[in-house]
């Protein structure tokens, strides 16, 4: 155990170190391209050095890169790519280095820099494509032509759901759509594939995924129910995440012995199970999470503006490189309550995440807030809002995420938000909302994930681990 984790540690330095051979090879590959007389002719002497400490590097990306390509995170067939080309990178340096100590002559060097300098851009290239995905570059290109847009997926409804096969037209689906990304067969995060029956049943690096007829001890269930924030949860929480209904459809197949051969009328059905089942007879669109900042551009906000609130304790940053939007956030401020507020008020075009939580604010901010449209992302925990201030918020149709944690709030003010259509998440956590009360806010609130916190999770045996002393010698 100690040898395993002591070999993850290694393994995870290669995203640090391998920065350091990347700059000072590409700074060796320039100063070999560049003209050996006249202007450059004082930089040649620097090159040997250069190359010496860029190889050295080298060889210890490569060890941390081959450690941490065992660890089955990452696509195999790109690993190997990646891995052969870092290893040729190191030895065109070598190659390099040897001829610059055996001879002086430089008359082909030139080339073997270019060569250098290509094969850096390719492996960095193949790096990023491990860490990002394949597509990582073309995202932003997609970006620029437009072809970015909020895509709508139409699951295709069953003609009759009973006699539909249990794993290969309920189930499947919905692993293809949230799990297929990290588990299928170009990428294995956690060695652990889902594309395939017998690779499903065979888990991954830390065991078995499902046990059959019992989803409260299996560990896709456990973790797809942790809370979003946390490191296990499953989907990732910038992926695509299983609804309840979804998340039912898989509870039920566990329970009812995980098998890939029998149709859905031959499972029990228990009577929370059938609506579910039955949906998906009708056609359903699902469609990916709002962007997290308004799509409308937005102009420059007045760097004056900035500075005032800078100056006033807040952190100003923009939301986004390339961005005029931005966030500001208040943990600095914290005791500045409702006079800090008003310097919101030139920058309420600009202003997409706010951050005022522990801080004095009352209702008299929310009038202010209100007034900045434009907001997707709003904390407001453990404040002195009451739900007289909650009504001012109305304005903000384009606000996703409301956090009223330790506020002292009711489930009558927070009524008074429904009508926010691009509302997602509600933060509820110790306000004085009543046990009573939540059946009529999911009434109130169908779209919108409200968190109440107070988590309670299953314990399990691997959440523990059994320390022994070592056996003592006899002397």
């Amino acid at each position: 155990m100690i040898l395993l984790s002591l070999s993850e540690l290694i393994g995870r330095f290669h995203p640090v170190v391998v920065h350091l051979p990347i700059g000072i090879l590409a700074l060796a590959g320039l100063f070999l391209l560049l003209p050996a007389r006249g202007l450059f002719a004082g930089l040649r002497s620097s090159i040997t050095p250069i190359l010496f400490i860029g190889l050295i590097s080298a060889v210890f990306s490569c060890i941390t890169g081959y450690v941490l390509s065992g660890s089955g995170d990452y696509p195999e067939r790109l690993i190997g790519i990646h891995q052969w080309m870092g290893i040729g990178v190191t030895v065109i340096t070598g190659v390099i280095l040897l001829m610059r100590i055996k001879t002086s002559e430089e008359k082909w060097q030139w080339l073997f820099g270019a060569v250098l300098l290509l094969l850096l851009l390719l492996t960095g290239h193949q790096g990023g494509s491990l860490t990002h995905g394949e597509d990582y570059l073309a995202q932003p290109l997609n970006s620029i032509l437009g072809r970015d847009e909020p895509v709508i997926i139409k699951r295709k409804p069953l003609p009759d759901v009973q006699e539909a096969m249990a794993y290969a037209e309920v189930v499947r689906p919905v692993l293809q759509a949230k799990c297929f990304g990290c588990h299928s067969a170009s990428k294995q995060k956690g060695k652990l594939r889902m594309d395939q029956p017998s690779l499903l049943m065979k888990g991954g690096k830390n065991g078995e995924i499902i046990v059959p007829g019992k989803s409260a001890e299996s560990e896709m269930i456990i973790r797809i129910l942790l809370p979003k924030n946390d490191e296990h949860h499953m989907a990732p929480k910038d992926k695509p995440q299983a609804t309840e209904q979804e998340t039912a459809l898989l509870t039920w197949w566990i329970d009812n012995g995980a098998s890939f051969d029998k149709k859905v009328k031959e499972l029990p059905q228990p009577d929370p199970i059938k609506p579910v089942l039955l949906a998906l007879e009708h056609e359903e669109e699902e469609e990916k999470s709002l962007p997290n900042i308004p799509l409308e551009p937005v102009e420059p906000a007045d760097e004056q503006a900035i500075q005032a609130l800078r100056d006033a304790g807040a952190a100003v940053l923009p939301v986004a490189a390339g961005s005029h939007y931005l966030s500001a956030s208040f943990f600095i401020a914290s005791d500045s309550g409702d006079l800090i507020t008003p310097l919101l008020l030139p920058l309420k075009r600009q202003l997409a995440w706010v951050k005022m939580g522990n801080t004095k604010i009352s209702d008299a901010s929310l009038e202010i807030l209100g007034q900045c449209v434009n907001l997707t992302r709003l904390n407001l925990n453990h404040s002195r809002i009451t739900d007289e201030g909650l009504a001012y918020l109305a304005p903000l149709t384009q606000l996703q995420s409301l956090s009223l944690v330790g506020t002292p709030v009711t489930a009558s003010g927070i009524a008074a938000l429904k009508e926010l259509k691009s509302l997602r998440s509600l933060y509820l956590y110790q306000t004085n909302v009543q046990q009573g009360d939540w059946q009529e806010l999911k009434r109130l609130f169908p779209d919108v994930m409200l968190d109440s916190g107070g988590y309670k999770l299953p314990f399990l045996a691997t959440d523990t681990q059994q320390v022994k002393a070592p056996a003592r010698q006899n002397d």
